[in-house]
């Protein structure tokens, strides 16, 4: 006779798995969260008398080719915290508050310790963003995946005051472009990051590199930061006109998706320290300047505009709730073509 095991469908390991993660979840509940984790829907009661003109903001990413440094360092309690911040940061452009996440992860065989690993990163990454994660799908598809390999996907969903919205309409030129520093690389560019570092150049990922504190793999696995605790205070005291999560794309594609018609965004190099990983990966691969901020964050996690004269109290008031802002350009006419971004190393921003 032939099951369920047999065809490599490991049902008591699922069941194990629900055992272990079900207080994890339970850790990241608020108050809205009705019912338990195991349900066939996630329930969530939006409390009518909090809000005037609710609007709900959803967000869906996955982690990409950052799993490959996962499954090379067996090293999988941080990817969680990728995939959170990947929906989460990208809700607070609007505005929105995060409000619960749900998970999907795909594996070609379920190991208990390793799945709970993984959700363990993403009920950090829920507490970082106060959100609660209140369902998912573990699927084992055996013979789909390679031996050791998984892939993650999420979904959240956040609300904002439809009054509001941060669409990025008011943005003028004159407006100061504040920068919130990275934890790194995030969770974008692996593919071109790890082609030159461990393909091309051949570095052991225990390599320690000039000015890098951490040994390669370590570095490269820094958990994307969460930006959601200390925007959603900033944007209710500041007259906030847009906000940018800098992802796939850089700075170079992702502050013109805000910009309106009329507006550029011009930055100044010069004005932060681009850290040392970003450095080596254009050296060691010869990398053009213009693909790297094409590509990576150069170590600009997110991006906010905001009028000039609320620049500098802007700045020391999220430095005060533990960012590292930095003014690194300014908004200025544009009056032909796309909204766009333009660079300069010279001058005062």
């Amino acid at each position: 006779m032939t099951d369920y095991r047999q065809a490599g469908v490991d049902i008591e390991a699922g069941e194990e798995v629900v055992r272990r993660i079900r207080p994890l979840a339970k850790s990241t509940f608020r108050p809205e969260v009705l019912g338990d984790i195991g349900a066939f829907g996630g329930l969530f009661r939006l409390a009518p008398e909090k809000y005037v003109d609710p609007v709900l903001v959803s967000g869906t990413d996955g982690v990409g080719t950052k799993l490959k440094l996962a499954f090379l360092m067996d090293r999988h309690e941080t990817v969680g915290i990728d995939l959170v911040a990947m929906c989460v940061n990208d809700i607070i452009v609007s505005g929105a508050e995060p409000l619960f996440f749900l998970d999907y992860l795909a594996v070609g065989e379920l190991v208990v310790d390793k799945a709970e690993a993984i959700i363990k990163g993403i009920a950090e990454g829920c507490r970082q963003a106060g959100c609660a994660l209140i369902g998912g799908e573990t699927a084992e598809l055996p013979s789909f995946y390679q031996a050791g390999e998984y892939d993650l996907a999420g979904f959240s969903v956040g609300v904002v005051e439809r009054a509001a919205i941060l669409t990025g309409e008011s943005i003028q030129p004159g407006d100061a472009v504040i920068g919130l520093a990275s934890s790194g690389l995030h969770s974008n560019g692996f593919s071109l990051a790890r082609r030159v570092l461990l393909e091309q150049a051949g570095l052991p990922l225990e390599s320690i590199l000039d000015g890098v504190e951490k040994p390669l793999g370590e570095a490269l696995l820094t958990p994307t930061k969460i930006y959601v605790k200390s925007l959603l205070p900033l944007i209710k005291e500041f007259s906030i006109h847009g906000l940018a999560h800098i992802t796939g794309g850089g700075l170079t594609g992702n502050i013109p998706r805000i910009l309106p018609k009329g507006c550029g965004a011009h930055i100044e190099k010069e004005a932060w320290t681009i850290p040392p990983i970003f450095s080596h990966i254009q050296k060691l691969g010869h990398v053009e300047e213009e693909e790297m901020y094409r590509v990576f964050n150069q170590g600009i996690g997110f991006v906010v505009i905001v009028p000039f004269d609320q620049a500098q109290a802007f700045i020391d008031r999220a430095n005060e709730l533990g960012e590292h802002a930095i003014r690194i350009g300014q908004i200025i006419e544009s009056p032909e073509g796309p909204p766009c971004v333009t660079y300069s190393t010279k001058g005062n921003v």
